[in-house]
Protein backbone atom coordinates (compact mmCIF):
# COMPACT_ATOMS: atom_id res chain seq x y z
CA UNK A 1 0.00 0.00 0.00
CA UNK A 2 1.34 3.44 -0.95
CA UNK A 3 1.66 6.17 1.64
CA UNK A 4 -1.54 8.24 1.94
CA UNK A 5 -1.45 11.87 0.84
CA UNK A 6 -2.30 13.81 3.99
CA UNK A 7 -2.30 17.35 5.29
CA UNK A 8 -0.60 17.89 8.64
CA UNK A 9 -3.56 19.82 10.01
CA UNK A 10 -7.17 20.76 9.33
CA UNK A 11 -7.37 24.56 9.01
CA UNK A 12 -10.98 24.73 10.16
CA UNK A 13 -13.27 22.29 11.98
CA UNK A 14 -16.79 22.95 10.64
CA UNK A 15 -18.48 20.85 13.33
CA UNK A 16 -17.07 23.17 16.01
CA UNK A 17 -18.53 26.42 14.67
CA UNK A 18 -22.29 27.09 14.99
CA UNK A 19 -22.25 29.02 11.70
CA UNK A 20 -21.13 25.97 9.73
CA UNK A 21 -22.56 23.13 11.82
CA UNK A 22 -26.06 23.52 10.37
CA UNK A 23 -26.62 22.84 6.66
CA UNK A 24 -25.85 24.41 4.30
CA UNK A 25 -23.43 26.38 6.55
CA UNK A 26 -22.47 29.01 3.99
CA UNK A 27 -20.10 31.91 4.68
CA UNK A 28 -18.61 34.63 2.43
CA UNK A 29 -15.10 34.06 1.10
CA UNK A 30 -12.61 36.63 2.35
CA UNK A 31 -11.00 38.36 -0.61
CA UNK A 32 -9.94 35.95 -3.37
CA UNK A 33 -9.40 32.95 -1.09
CA UNK A 34 -11.22 30.41 -3.31
CA UNK A 35 -8.06 28.56 -4.35
CA UNK A 36 -5.40 27.35 -1.92
CA UNK A 37 -2.00 25.67 -1.79
CA UNK A 38 -1.19 23.63 1.32
CA UNK A 39 1.37 21.11 2.53
CA UNK A 40 -0.25 18.27 0.54
CA UNK A 41 0.10 20.13 -2.77
CA UNK A 42 2.86 17.99 -4.29
CA UNK A 43 1.21 14.70 -3.36
CA UNK A 44 -2.27 15.71 -4.44
CA UNK A 45 -1.04 17.18 -7.73
CA UNK A 46 0.92 14.01 -8.52
CA UNK A 47 -2.29 12.03 -8.12
CA UNK A 48 -4.25 14.55 -10.19
CA UNK A 49 -1.68 14.26 -12.98
CA UNK A 50 -1.95 10.47 -12.83
CA UNK A 51 -5.76 10.40 -12.88
CA UNK A 52 -6.05 12.93 -15.69
CA UNK A 53 -3.37 11.12 -17.67
CA UNK A 54 -4.67 7.56 -17.27
CA UNK A 55 -8.39 7.89 -16.40
CA UNK A 56 -9.44 11.06 -18.18
CA UNK A 57 -12.94 9.84 -19.03
CA UNK A 58 -13.59 9.00 -15.38
CA UNK A 59 -12.45 12.33 -13.93
CA UNK A 60 -13.18 14.90 -16.66
CA UNK A 61 -16.35 15.86 -18.52
CA UNK A 62 -17.30 19.00 -20.41
CA UNK A 63 -20.58 19.44 -22.27
CA UNK A 64 -20.54 21.71 -25.36
CA UNK A 65 -22.65 24.37 -23.66
CA UNK A 66 -19.99 24.77 -20.95
CA UNK A 67 -17.03 25.40 -23.27
CA UNK A 68 -17.08 29.20 -22.93
CA UNK A 69 -17.53 28.97 -19.17
CA UNK A 70 -14.53 26.61 -18.97
CA UNK A 71 -12.42 29.09 -20.93
CA UNK A 72 -13.48 31.87 -18.56
CA UNK A 73 -12.73 29.67 -15.55
CA UNK A 74 -9.21 28.97 -16.82
CA UNK A 75 -8.67 32.72 -17.16
CA UNK A 76 -9.82 33.25 -13.55
CA UNK A 77 -7.55 30.47 -12.33
CA UNK A 78 -4.59 31.98 -14.19
CA UNK A 79 -5.20 35.33 -12.49
CA UNK A 80 -4.85 33.69 -9.07
CA UNK A 81 -1.79 31.53 -9.73
CA UNK A 82 1.03 34.03 -9.03
CA UNK A 83 -0.33 34.61 -5.50
CA UNK A 84 -0.29 30.83 -4.95
CA UNK A 85 3.38 30.45 -5.90
CA UNK A 86 3.04 29.46 -9.58
CA UNK A 87 5.34 30.96 -12.21
CA UNK A 88 3.65 31.81 -15.50
CA UNK A 89 5.48 31.63 -18.81
CA UNK A 90 4.27 32.43 -22.34
CA UNK A 91 3.01 28.91 -23.01
CA UNK A 92 3.38 27.08 -19.69
CA UNK A 93 2.99 27.30 -15.92
CA UNK A 94 5.58 26.12 -13.40
CA UNK A 95 3.71 24.80 -10.39
CA UNK A 96 5.02 25.19 -6.81
CA UNK A 97 6.03 21.51 -6.89
CA UNK A 98 8.36 22.19 -9.82
CA UNK A 99 6.19 20.50 -12.46
CA UNK A 100 5.85 22.36 -15.77
CA UNK A 101 2.33 22.35 -17.25
CA UNK A 102 1.71 23.31 -20.89
CA UNK A 103 -1.10 25.82 -21.31
CA UNK A 104 -3.55 24.07 -23.62
CA UNK A 105 -6.49 26.41 -24.11
CA UNK A 106 -8.22 23.85 -26.32
CA UNK A 107 -8.62 21.79 -23.12
CA UNK A 108 -9.46 24.55 -20.61
CA UNK A 109 -10.96 22.50 -17.81
CA UNK A 110 -8.36 19.74 -18.10
CA UNK A 111 -5.58 22.34 -17.99
CA UNK A 112 -7.09 24.10 -14.97
CA UNK A 113 -7.38 20.75 -13.21
CA UNK A 114 -3.61 20.23 -13.52
CA UNK A 115 -2.80 23.64 -12.09
CA UNK A 116 -4.69 23.68 -8.79
CA UNK A 117 -5.45 21.29 -5.94
CA UNK A 118 -9.17 21.91 -6.19
CA UNK A 119 -11.64 19.83 -8.15
CA UNK A 120 -13.65 22.18 -10.37
CA UNK A 121 -17.33 21.86 -11.30
CA UNK A 122 -19.30 24.13 -13.64
CA UNK A 123 -23.03 24.64 -13.06
CA UNK A 124 -25.26 26.52 -15.47
CA UNK A 125 -28.87 27.58 -15.11
CA UNK A 126 -31.23 25.59 -17.33
CA UNK A 127 -34.84 26.38 -16.58
CA UNK A 128 -35.48 26.49 -12.85
CA UNK A 129 -32.35 24.61 -11.78
CA UNK A 130 -28.57 24.68 -11.96
CA UNK A 131 -27.21 21.81 -14.07
CA UNK A 132 -23.73 20.25 -13.87
CA UNK A 133 -22.28 20.89 -17.35
CA UNK A 134 -18.58 20.35 -16.72
CA UNK A 135 -16.20 19.02 -14.09
CA UNK A 136 -12.70 17.83 -13.39
CA UNK A 137 -13.22 15.52 -10.40
CA UNK A 138 -10.05 13.70 -9.39
CA UNK A 139 -11.01 13.20 -5.72
CA UNK A 140 -14.67 12.11 -5.70
CA UNK A 141 -16.09 11.27 -2.28
CA UNK A 142 -18.90 8.74 -2.82
CA UNK A 143 -20.15 9.96 -6.20
CA UNK A 144 -19.37 9.29 -9.83
CA UNK A 145 -18.99 12.01 -12.44
CA UNK A 146 -20.46 9.94 -15.28
CA UNK A 147 -23.72 9.56 -13.34
CA UNK A 148 -24.03 13.26 -12.50
CA UNK A 149 -22.93 15.17 -15.60
CA UNK A 150 -25.86 16.88 -17.31
CA UNK A 151 -28.13 16.55 -14.26
CA UNK A 152 -29.72 19.30 -12.15
CA UNK A 153 -28.87 19.79 -8.49
CA UNK A 154 -31.91 17.96 -7.15
CA UNK A 155 -31.14 14.85 -9.22
CA UNK A 156 -27.46 15.00 -8.27
CA UNK A 157 -28.31 15.03 -4.57
CA UNK A 158 -31.29 12.63 -4.73
CA UNK A 159 -29.37 9.78 -2.99
CA UNK A 160 -28.30 12.07 -0.12
CA UNK A 161 -30.55 11.44 2.88
CA UNK A 162 -30.35 14.92 4.41
CA UNK A 163 -30.88 16.72 1.07
CA UNK A 164 -34.57 17.42 1.69
CA UNK A 165 -36.90 19.41 -0.58
CA UNK A 166 -36.59 22.34 1.83
CA UNK A 167 -32.79 22.23 1.70
CA UNK A 168 -32.89 21.93 -2.10
CA UNK A 169 -34.99 25.12 -2.30
CA UNK A 170 -32.60 26.94 0.04
CA UNK A 171 -29.60 25.84 -2.01
CA UNK A 172 -31.22 26.96 -5.28
CA UNK A 173 -32.07 30.36 -3.77
CA UNK A 174 -28.45 30.65 -2.69
CA UNK A 175 -27.28 29.81 -6.24
CA UNK A 176 -29.61 32.45 -7.64
CA UNK A 177 -28.19 35.06 -5.26
CA UNK A 178 -24.47 34.48 -6.00
CA UNK A 179 -22.92 37.55 -7.58
CA UNK A 180 -19.55 37.97 -9.33
CA UNK A 181 -16.98 39.33 -6.91
CA UNK A 182 -18.42 37.67 -3.79
CA UNK A 183 -17.67 33.96 -3.54
CA UNK A 184 -19.17 31.77 -0.82
CA UNK A 185 -17.72 28.78 1.03
CA UNK A 186 -18.68 25.90 3.28
CA UNK A 187 -16.94 22.81 4.67
CA UNK A 188 -18.19 19.31 5.32
CA UNK A 189 -16.57 16.64 7.47
CA UNK A 190 -16.71 12.83 7.47
CA UNK A 191 -14.73 10.17 9.30
CA UNK A 192 -13.07 7.54 7.08
CA UNK A 193 -10.97 4.43 7.55
CA UNK A 194 -9.66 4.53 3.96
CA UNK A 195 -7.31 7.45 3.12
CA UNK A 196 -7.68 6.99 -0.65
CA UNK A 197 -8.49 10.35 -2.30
CA UNK A 198 -10.19 8.76 -5.32
CA UNK A 199 -13.36 7.18 -3.92
CA UNK A 200 -16.07 7.13 -6.61
CA UNK A 201 -19.22 5.28 -5.69
CA UNK A 202 -22.32 4.59 -7.83
CA UNK A 203 -25.73 5.87 -6.79
CA UNK A 204 -27.30 3.62 -4.18
CA UNK A 205 -23.98 2.31 -2.88
CA UNK A 206 -23.38 3.34 0.71
CA UNK A 207 -20.04 4.57 1.97
CA UNK A 208 -18.56 1.88 4.24
CA UNK A 209 -19.14 2.69 7.88
CA UNK A 210 -15.79 3.51 9.53
CA UNK A 211 -14.75 0.92 12.10
CA UNK A 212 -11.30 2.11 13.14
CA UNK A 213 -12.03 5.85 12.70
CA UNK A 214 -8.60 6.80 11.44
CA UNK A 215 -9.02 9.83 9.18
CA UNK A 216 -11.02 13.02 8.90
CA UNK A 217 -11.92 13.95 5.33
CA UNK A 218 -13.17 17.50 4.92
CA UNK A 219 -13.99 19.37 1.72
CA UNK A 220 -13.74 23.15 1.57
CA UNK A 221 -16.28 23.98 -1.12
CA UNK A 222 -16.42 27.42 -2.73
CA UNK A 223 -19.06 28.87 -5.03
CA UNK A 224 -18.33 31.79 -7.34
CA UNK A 225 -20.14 33.20 -10.34
CA UNK A 226 -18.24 33.93 -13.54
CA UNK A 227 -18.96 37.45 -14.79
CA UNK A 228 -19.22 36.80 -18.55
CA UNK A 229 -20.83 33.36 -18.85
CA UNK A 230 -22.76 33.74 -15.56
CA UNK A 231 -21.96 30.09 -14.79
CA UNK A 232 -21.38 29.12 -11.17
CA UNK A 233 -18.10 27.38 -10.35
CA UNK A 234 -18.09 24.90 -7.47
CA UNK A 235 -14.56 24.22 -6.20
CA UNK A 236 -13.62 21.38 -3.85
CA UNK A 237 -10.39 21.47 -1.85
CA UNK A 238 -10.00 18.10 -0.13
CA UNK A 239 -8.35 17.93 3.28
CA UNK A 240 -7.41 14.55 4.70
CA UNK A 241 -5.84 14.37 8.15
CA UNK A 242 -5.36 11.70 10.78
CA UNK A 243 -7.94 11.94 13.53
CA UNK A 244 -5.09 11.88 16.03
CA UNK A 245 -3.83 15.15 14.52
CA UNK A 246 -7.03 16.97 15.46
CA UNK A 247 -7.01 18.90 18.73
CA UNK A 248 -8.44 17.29 21.85
CA UNK A 249 -11.42 19.68 21.71
CA UNK A 250 -12.07 18.86 18.05
CA UNK A 251 -12.00 15.12 18.73
CA UNK A 252 -14.35 15.57 21.68
CA UNK A 253 -16.72 17.60 19.51
CA UNK A 254 -17.11 14.81 16.94
CA UNK A 255 -19.49 12.79 19.09
CA UNK A 256 -21.62 15.82 19.91
CA UNK A 257 -21.88 16.59 16.19
CA UNK A 258 -22.83 12.99 15.39
CA UNK A 259 -19.68 12.31 13.37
Amino acid sequence: MTQPVLQSRLPFAPWMDPRTRRLPGILPVEGEDWLRVDDAFAGQMAERDMRLGTQKSAVHALLPEAELAAQELLDRVMERLPALGHQIGPDHVLRPDGVRITLDRTQPLLTAGRLVQEDLCILQQQGAEAVLTGAVLCFPASWTLAEKIGKPMTAIHAPVDHYTDDLARRVQRMFDAIRPGQALWRMNALVYDDPELFQPRPEGARRPRPVHRLYMRSERQCLLRLAKSEAVVFTIHTYLVRLEDLSAAERAGLAEAGL
